[in-house]
């Protein structure tokens, strides 16, 4: 098994972790990784780390998100609905009112659309369209508690794998919790309506998806990394209050979650600048300051970061069944 890195393209997986509109910062990250040579053989996210995931395997360039993605209305996520409008009393108002009907304060539709829309650009609408790349994204299934890896698992739900929509999988991952509505889907087996959400509920960060015992070329993880301060309180007033807090807190709370020794020499993590999954009306200069951070935190990993070192962290041997070149390309 050879690993190349010279000066040209060099195959390497990517792993991307979820955080909703702080997904820039990926982008930013993604793209000194681009620039250095590094091409994406297999790809994987969880929440907004499938969306993005999601456009690089349909064959976009990080720096070509980057201007897709800057000037998104991402507000256009959360429309107001008729729901909205009543006029009850309460923080919630009459978005309690659709919470209880849909499971979720907005529905995840315009948000499948887009995505949609941009793999389309690209040719790509199921999962049999990946041709050069492999795509995977995680999901979760809170009616039975078990994680999803898609579209691998769809099997079990009396789906064809690779004849399932892509952004309907990204849809799913991207579910957060009372936020968006949860997708619905039978399982085979126990022929049950099961709700599927966030993959971030139980796996926000799957860096270990492509692990194996000698590493064929490196896999690299694209984190966050929220600065250690305060948060100012959230106002618990009644039941929906509560639960959104609980949430909330869980999936932000990811960002600051300890990652193992041997994940930090192949993880990637972007300073989140105090923005929120959930921070849709994020203006242009905030986005900005996300992107370059996300290019920082990369150059500086990518300073110092050698595949023999990598190797050495996951156990393997460069001189022995794993071998490092430097000048021809060959995968293993």
């Amino acid at each position: 098994m050879i690993w190349e890195h010279g000066g040209g393209k060099v195959q390497a997986d990517a792993v991307l972790e979820g955080g909703g509109i702080k997904a820039f910062g990926l982008v930013g990250a993604l793209s000194v990784a681009e620039e250095k040579g590094y091409r994406w053989k297999r790809l994987a996210g969880s929440s907004a780390g499938a969306i993005v995931a999601s456009l690089l395997a349909a064959g976009y360039r990080a720096e070509e998100l980057y201007q897709m993605i800057t000037d998104h209305p991402f507000t256009s996520f959360i429309p107001t609905s008729w729901y909205h409008r009543i006029p009850l009393i309460g923080p919630y108002g009459g978005a309690s009112v659709r919470l209880w009907m849909k499971k979720g304060l907005y529905s995840g539709d315009p948000l499948e659309d887009w995505v949609g829309e941009m793999l389309a650009k690209k040719g790509i609408y199921t999962f049999a369209d990946l041709k050069e790349k492999e795509l995977t994204i995680i999901a979760s299934d809170i009616s039975r508690g078990s994680l999803l890896v898609l579209p691998k698992d769809l099997k079990d739900y009396g789906c064809r794998p690779e004849k399932f929509f892509v952004a309907k999988a990204v849809r799913m991952s991207c579910s957060i919790p009372l936020f968006f509505d949860p997708v619905k889907i039978q399982h085979q087996s126990s022929r049950k309506m099961c709700y599927i959400v966030d993959g971030g509920v139980l796996s926000n960060f799957p860096v270990w998806l492509f692990d194996q015992d000698q590493p064929r070329w490196p896999t690299f993880g694209f984190r966050f990394l929220s600065e250690t301060v305060e948060n100012a309180p959230r106002t618990i007033g009644n039941p929906i209050s509560l639960v959104s807090a609980m949430f909330h807190t869980m999936l932000d709370a990811h960002d600051n979650r300890h990652i193992k020794e041997q994940d930090k020499i192949r993880t990637i993590q972007v300073p989140a600048l105090g923005v929120k999954l959930t921070d849709f009306d994020l203006d242009r200069g905030k986005r900005e300051s996300l992107y370059n951070a996300g290019v920082e935190a990369a150059k500086n990993f990518f300073r110092d970061w050698s595949f023999s070192q990598y190797l050495a962290s996951r156990g393997c041997d460069s001189s022995g069944s794993v071998v490092v070149r430097m000048n021809t390309v060959r995968s293993g």
